[in-house]
């Protein structure tokens, strides 16, 4: 449940009430906003549900939350979650690019990527250093000296750094490098790692299972937040469908569906749902008209020697011309 708070109620009235809910074995969650303070409540509801916090002169209402999320959700905190990474911001009325190559290949194509990614617009960089790969026989990533060479491309540019973490063992490794920790599709469900995620003090890039729903990829979500990690961003990366047109099929009612149910922002990543350079573009735009924070897409000095992803990878030239684009849309819509 969700305890509303009125205008104006202390810090000894919150105090008050969290100790309260400790001495039932409940914890709470506290979510500031503007005008009124809310704390999530998480514990034994027959216990919870007993106890008079109406009574209470600084509490306005007790709400109840029916789905099986809590701290994700609208109830918790309807106010939309910005997070802000270096310069960078994802939500609250900013349409974000992030862009990168599939995969760090060597520092010259990383920092030429990266300045070409920020002269454009774009206001993070990703890349690879840890790759998933469903052949063991295919190009695994430079592990830590990938890492080195994205930390460099930082360094020469300014854009916050989003990488993926491939294993519990790495979390401690890329934290070191990284400005956002990416869990990729495949991990969606590594409650360990969500856990231990939700222990961290950088913001994670949460990727939907390609066989999930939107309320289980809320519910993987809800692992990071219950653990104190409030930065999530949500990534539609495409599921999987009977189509084979493309690599995966982008749900794009997930953007606005996402948006009725939860507080966090979502941004769309159209170069793995796809795996086709020339839907990258048309399905960026379509996350914008939808309502998205923002999209993540690839892009490569030379797609044609990607050691990764390459035919979804946009050329410079081609990033840069789908900016130009996406800007005249944004202000259309009113959009930064």
């Amino acid at each position: 449940m969700v305890i509303v708070l009125r205008e104006g109620a202390t810090e000894e009235d919150i105090e008050e009430l969290v100790a309260i809910l400790h001495e039932v074995g409940a914890e709470a969650h506290i979510s500031r906003g503007e005008f009124r303070t809310v704390i999530g409540v998480i514990g034994d509801r027959e216990r919870v549900m007993q106890m008079p916090f109406e009574a209470y002169a600084a509490v306005e209402k007790v709400v109840p939350i029916m789905k099986p999320y809590k701290l994700v959700s609208r109830e918790f905190k309807d106010e939309p979650t910005v997070i802000r990474v270096g310069g960078a911001e994802i939500g609250g009325g900013t349409f974000t690019i992030i862009a990168g190559p599939c995969s760090v290949e060597n520092e010259g194509q990383v920092v030429e990527a990266a300045r070409a990614a920020k002269e454009a617009g774009a206001t993070l960089f990703r890349g690879g250093a840890f790759k998933p790969r469903t052949s063991p026989y295919s190009f695994q990533g430079l592990g830590e000296d990938g890492l080195a060479m994205l930390a460099r491309a930082r360094e020469e540019t300014g854009l916050p750094i989003v990488t993926e973490v491939l294993d519990v063992r790495d979390i401690e490794v890329v934290s070191r490098y990284a400005d956002v920790l990416q869990v990729g599709a495949r991990n969606m469900q590594n409650f360990l790692m969500l856990r231990d995620l939700g222990l961290q003090d950088k913001p994670v890039l949460l990727k939907r299972g390609m066989s999930s729903t939107v309320e289980e990829w809320l519910m993987a979500a809800e692992y990071i937040l219950k653990e104190g990690n409030k930065g999530v961003i949500l990534c539609e990366r495409g599921i999987r469908t009977f189509e084979t047109g493309t690599r995966n099929t982008l749900d794009i009612s997930s953007v606005p569906t996402v948006k009725n149910y939860s507080h966090l922002p979502i941004i769309v990543d159209p170069s793995h749902a796809t795996g086709v350079r020339e839907l990258v573009a048309p399905l960026c735009k379509a996350a914008l008209a939808a309502g998205a924070d923002g999209v993540m897409v690839e892009m490569h000095p030379n797609p044609r020697e990607a050691l990764c992803d390459g035919p979804q990878s946009l050329t410079l030239e081609g990033f840069r011309t789908m900016m130009d684009e996406l800007k005249g849309l944004a202000d259309f819509l009113g959009k930064k």
